[in-house]
């Protein structure tokens, strides 16, 4: 019973979340994705932790790594000495409801090289964007010498 009064209130509380265009909500998700790329560069771990959802999904090796425990675990290691990457978005879509959103695009290493791209899905919450859904790949190799659009 507590479950589901739980979830009946979770459920109103996203429901009175303000509306917002979709040029602002755009904008909300594209300054969340670089505050969490910034907690990366600035090597803040609690700042990248306070991003994630409880229930986040990472697609990091072999297996998803789920749940914002899970997460923290293995990306703890990417905190230790200088940033190993870092990424920017070049893609923000909010759905017309304005409780879900993508972000996307390049990752790139130290030295500047284009390694990859990101994917994020993103929710709205009381608190402001979580995410909920992350997933990296590399680029084509025949794309890697452009460069990154980074810098």
């Amino acid at each position: 019973m507590r479950t589901l009064i739980s979830l009946v209130l979770l459920g109103l509380s996203c429901a009175h979340l303000p509306a917002r265009s979709g040029a602002e909500a755009r904008a909300d998700v594209d300054t969340t994705e670089r505050a969490f790329a910034k907690a990366m560069a600035d090597r803040d771990f609690t700042a990248f932790q306070a991003h994630l959802a409880d229930e986040a999904i990472f697609f990091t090796g072999k297996a998803p790594l789920r749940g914002k425990a899970a997460v923290s675990e293995r990306w703890a290691k990417y905190f230790q000495g200088a940033a190993p990457f870092s990424w920017a978005p070049d893609t923000v879509e909010v759905l017309d409801s304005g409780t879900l959103a993508l972000s996307a695009g390049p990752v790139c290493d130290p030295s500047g090289q284009l390694i990859g791209r990101f994917s994020s899905i993103w929710r709205r919450e009381a608190g402001g964007w979580k995410i909920v859904f992350d997933h990296g790949e590399p680029v084509d190799p025949s794309v890697l010498a452009t460069g990154c659009p980074l810098r």
